[in-house]
């Protein structure tokens, strides 16, 4: 008879997303993992395969709550771009104090791996990029709505959004929490408005 698991998989996975998020993938030991999702090393390779396992469905769990976030952003406004303009504010402004890290993990990921963690890699880039796949939607909706021009590409407006993010999250951090980071949120957006 097969023994049915005594751990809460989605609690797991979110309690290791909150310390890779902290420290990273490289300074996360199993110790680390094993004290914070009170779970021993065996137990983790059992039910994940690896740390490298563990950590891609982390890396799944930080987009699936980031497209959440936007479906919510979404649900209280019916302008796309207010929607992605609160979604950016959540993301940039508030983490900086709610977040285990004021940097994006998946922009985090990429700038700390390298191809010896090839895998992982590129599924960080695969899950950045189904982020800005988000964000082309809510500037198509925005053009649709009128509230962008439909000329412009909203791919490379897209693209502009994500640098724009991973930019305001590192240069918050880079100032000690002293960067203007609203005001820099609405020049943003009047670049993209213009």
């Amino acid at each position: 008879m097969a023994k049915t698991a005594k751990f809460d998989r989605q609690d797991v996975i979110e309690k290791a997303t909150n310390l890779y998020w902290e420290k990273g993938f490289h300074a996360t030991s199993m110790r680390n993992l094993q004290d914070v999702i009170d779970m021993r090393p065996g137990s983790i390779y059992a039910a994940f395969g690896s740390k490298e396992g563990l950590f891609k469905e982390v890396l799944n769990r930080y987009t699936e709550m980031g497209i959440a976030q936007i479906a919510e952003c979404k649900a209280n406004t019916p302008s796309a771009l207010d929607a992605l303009k609160h979604f950016i504010t959540l993301i940039v402004v508030d983490s900086q104090t709610s977040a285990p890290s004021g940097m994006c993990m998946l922009a985090k990921t990429v700038a700390e791996l390298t191809t010896e963690n090839a895998e992982l890699l590129a599924e960080a880039k695969k899950m950045l990029g189904i982020m800005e796949a988000q964000f082309v939607t809510l500037i198509e909706e925005a053009q649709q709505q009128g509230e962008l021009s439909k000329t412009k590409d909203p791919a490379q407006l897209a693209r502009f959004v994500q640098v724009q993010i991973m930019g305001f999250r590192s240069y918050a951090i880079a100032s000690n929490g002293t960067a203007p980071l609203v005001e820099m949120i609405d020049e943003m957006f009047i670049t993209l408005k213009s």
